[in-house]
């Protein structure tokens, strides 16, 4: 018995020391020489890959510059022929950069849901790797009261090893604040339709003055350039006859001064005239200084709206892009309630997967596992009312600011009816006037006399009639545009719910289709559907999908 125990003891010692002495190795490791050259070289690398702001040089933006120009004005139609209200509107629509940018900010939100509901499904993880020691992963055990070495050093885990996993989780309480986020960027879609809708609608009223400007721009351009010759001419025989003292000095600088007051005249309608196309063709998108010729209109069709006000009222609150976008952000508050009230409650999450590793100690490499957890923050008890009162304030504010917004299109729309009224009568003003100067001009010409006072009554009658008629198709521009203002406010559309297509004859035809209904509207007072998201939704989902306009 003693002998054995000798022999025990022994061993127990040999061990114990060899654990030592493989601990002091372990400790008396240090980094080789190599290795501190790497790390070293590798702190330098990286100190290099500092980053510093690098500005584009000149013929980057020279570059830049020449790409956006091409793309401005890139896969347009282009013009053929007289371009009418109703095409100009089209292209104003299909074209114009601000449009389409709110076509493709809607495009992005759709993408942006389809990326929300992704965020619903549960997550299925797969995951790989690989494992290296330089020493196996080794251990020994010491007793808790002893303080000595119960077990030898042993080592269950290969060096080299491989792993596999694929894991399928589902934290229900994830699920539900994603459903609600879903639901508000569902909301925020729709919001953004309404801000397009709105874009449309008041570029549509700048379209229909610009359009009748710059139409009275083109029929005037060519009558200046006359008239200014034969001033010019007028003023070189008086400052003739002046210097041959055939008039009184003052008779002659009066008779100067009038000349030179009607050329100044004449140049400031002139500037005016050259603006008014340029203006149109920024809001059709054409390339500027492009010339084009716009349909020659002889008559003007005066427009009207004789909706009885209670049902211009309910169409107004009804249809108007402002509110529709304030309900769709009073449900966009409800649901935020709704996710805040979601967080408090507590978190279940269910797993299952399967799992794979190569270690040869493992009696099964390869096995499933399924598990169930729950978490709960209990400190969010204690905050129950704050959320629910925030909630609620957030509610309120957003019904108040629709309950705002439903005055203030209440009197827009009585606003607008006083301003297409008074605009009438200011056109009808014009256009008397405009022929009693015609008919003034007319009869100046024929009774003019060959002498230099007979000039000056000729051009100063004549910039007269030209002027009149100037103001006639600027006041004709205001009452479009007080009638296209009248639409914009009972929040009508230019474009129908269903178009036969988006290519630009489609459009054209629609928009003159959509434009006799509401004249027709307008007269017999019919009713008006609720607003509904315009077609140009799938054309802003067709364009953020790499489609060119056309």
């Amino acid at each position: 018995m003693s002998l054995f125990s000798s022999h025990s003891c022994s061993a127990f010692h040999f061990f114990h020391k060899r654990s030592a002495d493989v601990k002091s190795l372990s400790l008396a490791v240090r980094a080789p020489r190599p290795t501190l050259i790497a790390l070293s070289a590798a702190v330098l690398w990286l100190s290099g890959c500092a980053v510093k702001p690098v500005p584009f040089t000149d013929a980057e933006r020279v570059q830049t510059a020449q790409a956006d120009r091409t793309s401005m004005f890139a896969s347009q139609q282009p013009v053929s022929g007289p371009i009418t209200l109703d095409e100009a509107m089209a292209r104003a629509i299909r074209y114009n950069l601000d449009h389409r940018l709110k076509m493709m900010e809607e495009a992005l939100a759709q993408k942006q849901l389809d990326l929300s509901n992704f965020d619903l499904l549960p997550k299925l993880t797969a995951q790989a790797g690989y494992t290296n020691r330089n020493h196996p992963l080794a251990s020994s055990s010491e007793g808790l009261y002893t303080q000595e070495e119960s077990l030898i050093p042993s080592f269950s885990t290969d060096q080299n090893s491989r792993t596999a996993d694929l894991n399928l989780s589902w934290n229900l309480l994830d699920f539900g604040v994603s459903y609600y986020e879903a639901k508000e960027q569902a909301d925020h879609v729709l919001v953004l339709e309404q801000r397009r809708r709105k874009v449309v609608q008041l570029m549509m009223q700048q379209v229909r003055e610009a359009y009748w400007q710059a139409l009275g721009a083109q029929r005037l351009h060519d009558r200046i350039g006359p008239l200014l010759d034969a001033a010019r001419a007028a003023l070189d025989d008086s400052r003739a006859a002046q210097k041959q003292g055939l008039r009184a000095p003052i008779d002659t600088l009066n008779y100067q001064h009038s000349l030179l007051d009607l050329m100044r005249q004449l140049e400031a309608v002139r500037d005016q005239l050259e603006e008014a196309k340029p203006r149109l063709a920024a809001l059709m998108n054409l390339e500027p200084g492009k010339d084009y010729t716009l349909a020659a209109s002889e008559d003007f069709p005066v427009p009207d709206f004789d909706m009885p006000m209670p049902q211009m009222e309910d169409t107004a609150l009804q249809r108007r892009p402002e509110l529709v976008e304030a309900s769709y952000n009073e449900r966009i508050s409800v649901n935020e309630t709704h996710k805040a009230m979601a967080k408090l409650l507590p978190g279940i999450e269910l797993e299952l997967g399967g799992h794979y590793d190569s270690n040869s100690f493992l009696v099964y490499n390869a096995w499933r596992a399924a598990g169930i957890s729950i978490s709960w923050n209990l400190l969010n008890l204690l905050n129950v009312k704050t959320i629910r009162g925030t909630a609620d304030a957030q509610l309120e504010v957003a019904k108040t600011q629709r309950m705002a917004l439903s005055m203030a299109v209440l009197t827009q729309v009585h606003v607008a009816r006083s301003e297409l009224s008074a605009k009438q009568r200011q056109f009808d003003l014009f256009r008397q006037m405009n022929d009693v100067d015609q008919q003034i001009l007319e009869h100046t010409h024929n009774a003019t006399q060959a002498n230099a006072q007979g000039k000056l009554e000729e051009i100063r009658v004549a910039t007269s009639a030209m002027m009149s008629e100037l103001r006639l198709y600027q006041s004709y521009g205001e009452l479009e545009s007080a009638y296209g203002q009248m639409l914009a406010t009972l929040g009508l559309d230019p474009v129908p719910d269903a178009v036969r297509g988006h290519d630009l004859a489609s459009l054209t035809q629609s928009i003159g289709a959509e434009q006799k209904h509401w004249d027709a509207l307008g007269h017999a007072g019919s009713t008006v559907a609720a607003a509904q998201p315009g077609p140009t939704k799938t054309a802003a989902a067709a364009l953020a999908a790499g489609a060119q306009p056309q």
